[in-house]
């Protein structure tokens, strides 16, 4: 700032005039740019002005900002200006003051070009010399500091001392942390500093501040975060997703009312200047995030493209929405929040106590007062009794007061009434709709009157109020015999309810009787509403019900009464919905669903409904609209456009969209349709129905656009898939549906959305079995209509809830058609295309059974069966039930005691249900290799169960001598919800040639499995195979460090050559990853074995290092063997020491950590990386496990290759050796070799593969862990010998390149010699 200041100061009165007006007048005149800027920016310059009496300021602002700057929003703040300081000069006198100027804006860069612009300025400026002069010495520019409030998350534990500012691991991970952060945010503009302010649980939350002098753009954070990332130690393990800047302060958060009572529609405005509608609120006592519902609303706009207005509107508020909320906008990493406190406070009165009135005409006042004085929108006086005394209503505004004065003379009050009492209510009503009421009793006595006939009176007022009814808004009166009418006290949403199909709408309807007997809600017809559509809850002062459709079709449309009753006491009001007629997406069809169009060519797209309605539709074809043409065929209404391909590029791909819109002015965008527009050259097929297509094209059409034989009455459904094959379109996949389950498969979909579907359901139930019976050459050949079979029945199972015999024996009549041995030819196409129908039925059937009631039902069907007893109150009999088919050669039983049934509550059904051939379409368990072969049978109870339950079952063996049986139930939550089978919770309890006894402790899906190869768990075998691991693997373990200790011994002694050297290297590195890869192999067992938690990341750990270690083994066995193999054929090739480690190195550990990353890599994600109960490589879901297998069993073939070379080396003759000792010492030396190299190149997991197919005997079994569980055991004790220059190994040290002094001499490769 230029000039100095003075030591006083002059009022703001005593600056001039023009100098205030012309700051306010040229700051109105400042406009600013809007920018979608996450932030506004503040700007101070400080002007330093003479004040003279001979000319006026005359600045123009707007030369200072650059003319694209200019906009509609005025200047955010304006401070006052600020006197500092009379100057004293020759008159006449000249007066400086000091004037503040704050800007606010919201885009950071307007502040160069100002900045740049002012520092450039010459001064003094002078005034204009028409009027006092005022000169402007200086101008200086300063910015505010910019606070951004950051966090991150480290994907590591939280560890309390965290917490604790002065601990070292606080002070270690702020130190690393700042580090980063300086380093990453040191390129943002301004940046002055990164403070850590600490952290949270959450994994770990760091929170932090980054000072700096101006915005920073989006683009800008993401870098320096990504900074921050790399520089950042990689064992702190930062999300890098998890980045997020926080403002407090830029939001305006608002509620509205200031004083909130109970019963309000209260309305929170968040409002920022933020070009996002991404808008989240939170009740912060609950911690849940709040959605629109029946009682809470929440409307997000954008206000003149600019200002992001989010609001949360609370109907009839209670003091349960008490509490803090937060307004939480997001924009990329940035995050705009705020909170408010929200108090609800019930509306107080206070009244007048019950009073005696004469009728003598003398006026009596009765006062009412709210405890909290607000605006109230009205104050009214009502009154309840069987005389009417008007009174006069006087309100004070200021006070919050009324008044209400009664003048009762001797003709209101007859002889005959004397002694009535009158009730008189003041209910004072907020302006947001809150209401609150006081009754003041008031008896009104006759002239002259005693007091026993006032008592009688009160007696006959009593007994006429109690017999009363009540007469509902609608006027429509609900009479009794005995009782005269009463106006009805309900309440319900004010507005017309005006509603397209497919959109959603509650009614609220509030009574002031919280004491009722039932509660209901029907239509004009006088048909109820089914009760999953409303909900009633009850209060200490009233009740309301709340009747929500999600989805309204036009069966809504009509008048709806809601229903209170108590006794004979009726309270009834009405409401009126307007549904308009708008298809729903899934009912719109299309036509082409996708094909290809020849470039400069057209087609015709239509879109289909089912009924007739005054819609207007136009087409979309990328950002182009065109109408369409309506054309009426039959019940169908489709409208066309003739689709001309030179309207857009080719070769394109083209979305187009046809729009329905009402009268309502509601639309709904139909299904795309794919159009390929293709070069004409290319096309082979050519059909005048399906297109044209590409060699290979696969198209889809809907079975109702094709030339097939259907139903006047409906059209077929479903979707033929076709393939150009040649010069032809062939068929792929049909999957259409007859036109009469189609017109089910419609009908049932609408039913869910109906609001007597109940009512509905049982003829629906028995036009399915009708329909399916004559639809079963359908059912046979084609797994669209089976399908659509099994959705209509999945669709049903969720409407009742109770089914009575008959509707079951529809439905089970449905199931049995389906279920026919004629149809599984369909049931395995269905399986080949992935469909889920098996699980989907047999959860439809579950569903059903526990709704139903009938008391011990019986229903026989050749391919289904069900059974059902009702539990009787006292001690109930057990529960047995018996199942046989014939047909099948299969039988089962279930059975419940009666000490489990005493836990059920009296009335509770339990039903079995048991299928033949269900067990052929359900899907394998998951190991794939199990196979159901028995009954079905599931068991449900129709009441919930809070105790242990056991269920005992016998199912007829039908492999008595193959295979070990398995109880197993199917459950619906494996393979991602698909289903599978599981024996959790199950237990095989006696297995004969006839028979296997099931126990589970819940209800479900039961069946039995086989598995034709795993030994059972419990078997003698599966025993001696667990204790020769343990024991070999023991054994192992210590003769492995054994190894390792003597070759660090004799090391130096051992690998004097190059060849040698190798050699052992290979054994040591073989004996150090077998070591640790049985050390895992027993922590993964004993994890399983012993039942401990499975926790998921330790056994991931394990299940990667055991497959890590193992295939070590196997590459350093393969180094190993191509070692020998290259020192026996490749004599006199020399490589050098560094160039055979690398090779090794990289063969022994780079190649089984490639396999293994990439294995964990691309399962993991997918949580398939490890059996679901064993820590070690998934096969069902993934066959993970071969990444493992392959690799093993191609070694154990190289290798067995080069033991068959070593072994033909070794007949040869060596140099020096004669015939005779030559022949006796072959044998020894071939058994020695192979005893050798079987161990040490892993040969002995060849017996592997025998136990791979199923049936294998258990020889191979025990051989192979016998082998294996010793393997480390054979390596660890047969080395030392093959370390040691022993004559009995020389033969063997020979073949490895180590000789004696005597070996063979050859003039040019003596010095090879001496190197090796």
């Amino acid at each position: 700032m230029s000039g100095t200041l003075p030591p006083t100061h002059t009022s703001a009165g005593n600056l001039p005039k023009d100098l205030l007006s012309l700051f306010h007048s040229q700051a109105r005149q400042l406009k600013l740019e809007d920018m979608k800027s996450p932030r506004r920016t503040t700007l101070c310059f400080v002007i330093i002005a003479i004040y003279s009496s001979q000319a006026t300021l005359s600045l123009n602002l707007e030369s200072i900002v650059y003319h694209s700057l200019l906009h509609e929003h005025e200047l955010m703040e304006e401070d006052p200006v600020r006197p500092k300081r009379a100057v004293a000069v020759s008159s006449p006198a000249a007066q400086e003051f000091t004037v503040d100027v704050e800007i606010s804006f919201e885009n950071a860069s307007f502040l160069e070009p100002i900045k740049a612009y002012l520092n450039n300025l010459s001064f003094p400026i002078q005034g204009n010399d028409t009027d006092l002069a005022t000169d402007i010495l200086s101008i200086e520019v300063s910015t505010a500091d910019v606070i951004l409030r950051m966090s991150v998350r480290l994907n590591v534990g939280f560890q309390e001392d965290l917490r604790n500012s002065s601990s070292a691991l606080y002070k270690s991970y702020m130190t690393d942390l700042e580090t980063a952060f300086w380093k990453g945010y040191s390129i943002l503009p301004g940046f002055k500093l990164v403070t850590v302010t600490g952290f949270r649980p959450g994994s770990v939350v760091v929170t932090y501040e980054i000072t700096t002098t101006t915005t920073t753009s989006p683009a800008l954070m993401h870098k320096a975060n990504e900074k921050v990332t790399q520089n950042l130690n990689q064992t702190y393990k930062v999300d890098s997703s998890s980045f997020q800047v926080t403002y407090s302060n830029e939001t305006k958060f608002s509620i509205t009312p200031e004083i909130i009572f109970e019963g309000d529609t209260v309305t929170l405005t968040c409002e920022n200047e933020v070009f996002s509608t991404n808008v989240s609120w939170m009740h912060v006592e609950t911690g849940l995030d709040i959605q629109n519902s029946t009682e809470v609303s929440i409307y997000t706009s954008m206000l003149n493209n600019m200002t992001s207005v989010s609001r949360l509107i609370i109907h009839n508020i209670t003091r349960v929405y008490m509490g803090e909320y937060i307004c939480k906008l997001t924009l990329d990493i940035f995050e705009y929040a705020s909170r408010r406190k929200l108090e609800v406070i019930p509306i107080q009165i206070l009244a007048s106590e019950a009073v005696e009135v004469m009728c003598d005409n003398n006026p009596v006042s009765l006062n009412c007062c709210s405890e909290v004085n607000v605006n109230w929108s009205q104050i009214e006086w009502k009154q309840e009794g069987s005389i009417s005394i008007p009174g006069n209503a006087e309100i004070d505004t200021d006070s919050g007061c009324s008044r209400y004065t009664l003048m009762a003379n001797e003709t209101q009050c007859p002889s005959g009434s004397s002694g009535t009492t009158v009730v008189y209510t003041c209910e004072f009503i907020s302006a947001h709709g809150a209401r609150g009421r006081k009754d003041i009793e008031v008896t009104f006595i006759s002239v002259g009157d005693n007091s026993s006939h006032k008592g009688e009176v009160r007696e006959s007022q009593r007994l006429v109020m109690e017999m009363s009814t009540v007469q509902s808004t609608t006027k429509n009166s609900l009479e009794t015999s005995k009782a005269p009418e009463q106006q009805a006290k309900l309440n319900i949403t004010p507005d017309l309810i005006s509603v397209s199909e497919g959109q959603s709408f509650f009614i609220k309807c509030i009574s002031d009787m919280s004491n009722y007997d039932e509660m209901y809600w029907n239509t004009s017809a006088g048909a109820k509403i089914y009760k999953r559509f409303y909900t009633t809850r009850r209060y200490s002062d009233r009740a309301e019900s709340v009747l929500t459709v999600k989805t309204s079709t036009r069966e809504w449309n009509g008048t709806y009464h809601c229903v209170f009753r108590y006794k004979t006491l009726y309270r009834v009001m009405a409401k009126d919905v307007i549904v308009y007629p708008l298809p729903l997406e899934s009912n719109i069809m299309v036509d082409p669903v996708e094909a290809a169009i020849p470039c400069r060519s057209s087609r015709h797209i239509r879109c289909c409904v089912e009924e007739d309605s005054d819609y207007k539709v136009i087409f979309q074809v990328g950002s182009s609209s065109f109408p369409a043409v309506k054309e009426v065929d039959e019940k169908q209404v489709c409208y066309k456009h003739h689709f001309t391909a030179d309207s857009v590029s080719c070769p394109e791909n083209v979305d187009v969209f046809c729009h329905f819109t009402n009268a309502a002015n509601n639309s709904v965008q139909s299904p795309s349709m794919k159009l390929n527009l293709v070069p004409g050259e290319s096309i082979t097929c050519q059909d005048p129905i399906l297109g044209v297509g590409e060699p290979g094209k696969v198209i889809q059409k809907l079975c109702q656009f094709l030339n097939i034989t259907r139903s006047r009455e409906s059209p077929i459904g479903g979707i033929i898939t076709y393939k150009c094959v040649g010069s032809q379109w062939q068929i792929e996949k049909n999957d259409c549906i007859s036109a009469p389950i189609n017109a089910l498969l419609q009908l049932a979909k609408a039913l869910v959305k109906s609001p007597t579907q109940d009512e509905k359901l049982p003829s629906y139930l028995g036009n399915l079995s009708i329909s399916t019976k004559q639809a079963k050459l359908e059912v046979d050949s084609f797994s669209g209509t089976l399908g659509a079979i099994i959705n209509i029945l999945d669709l049903f199972s969720t409407v009742p809830t109770q089914v009575n015999s008959e509707m079951m024996t529809h439905v089970l009549s449905t199931v049995d058609i389906i279920l026919g041995k004629s149809a599984l030819n369909t049931w395995k196409m269905s399986q080949q295309q992935k469909t889920n129908y098996s699980s989907q039925l047999l959860d439809s059937v579950e569903r059903f059974s526990r709704v139903l009631r009938a008391e011990d039902s019986t229903i026989s069907q050749p391919n289904v069966q069900m059974k059902s007893m009702v539990i009787k109150p006292g001690h109930p009999q057990s529960y047995r039930q018996s199942f046989v088919f014939l047909d099948s050669d299969l039988w089962g039983n279930v059975t419940i005691s009666g000490c489990q049934l005493e836990h059920l509550q009296p009335d509770s059904f339990v039903v079995t249900v048991a299928f033949p051939t269900l067990k052929t379409i359900l899907d394998r368990d998951v190991l794939g290799e199990n196979f159901a072969n028995s009954l079905v049978m599931t068991t449900t109870v129709s009441r919930s169960i809070t105790t242990p339950f056991r269920i005992l079952m016998t199912f007829k063996n039908s492999h008595p001598s193959g295979g070990i049986p398995q109880c197993v139930f199917w459950n619906f939550n494996l393979a991602n919800h698909t289903g599978g089978w599981d024996n959790s919770g199950c237990y095989v309890k006696e297995v004969t040639e006839d028979s296997v006894s099931c126990s589970c402790e819940h209800l479900t899906s039961f069946s039995i499995l086989m598995s034709p190869d795993s030994p059972d768990p419990d078997s003698l075998l599966k025993i001696l195979l667990d204790i020769i691991s343990y024991i070999g693997l023991c054994f192992s373990i210590l003769s492995l460090a054994a190894c390792l200790v003597v070759e660090a011994v004799v090391w130096k002694s051992v690998t004097k050559n190059r060849t040698s050297s190798m050699r052992h290297t290979c054994i040591v590195n073989i004996t150090a990853s077998l070591l640790v890869a049985d050390v895992w192999f027993i922590v993964a067992a004993a994890i399983h074995d012993h039942r401990f938690p499975l926790n998921e990341t330790a056994c991931v750990a394990a299940t990667f290092f055991i497959h890590f270690f193992y295939l070590s083994v196997f590459f350093w066995m393969l180094t190993l063997g191509l070692m020998l193999f290259y020192r026996l054929v490749f004599i006199l090739h020399d490589t050098s020491k560094s160039i055979q480690k690398t090779i090794a190195f990289s063969l022994g550990y780079g190649c089984p950590l490639v396999i293994s990353v990439i294995t964990v890599g691309a399962t993991q994600p997918r949580e398939v990386y490890m059996r679901k109960n064993a820590c070690w490589l998934n096969w069902e879901d993934t066959k993970a496990l071969l990444a493992f297998v392959i690799p093993a069993l191609i070694i154990v073939v190289v290798n067995m290759t080069i033991t068959v070379v070593v072994i033909t080396k070794i007949l040869r003759p060596s140099i020096g050796d004669k015939p005779s000792k030559q022949e006796k010492s072959s044998l020894f030396q071939v058994t020695k070799s192979i005893g050798v190299l079987t161990p040490l190149l892993g040969l002995t997991w060849g017996f592997g593969l025998a136990t791979v197919f199923q049936g294998s005997n258990a020889v191979f079994h025990i051989v192979f862990t016998l082998l294996n569980a010793f393997q480390s055991t054979s390596i660890g004790s047969s080395t030392p010998v093959f370390s040691m220059s022993s004559p009995i190994s020389r033969r063997f040290n020979n073949l490895f390149g180590k000789t004696d002094n005597a070996t063979l001499k050859i003039k040019n490769v003596s010095k090879m010699k001496t190197e090796n």
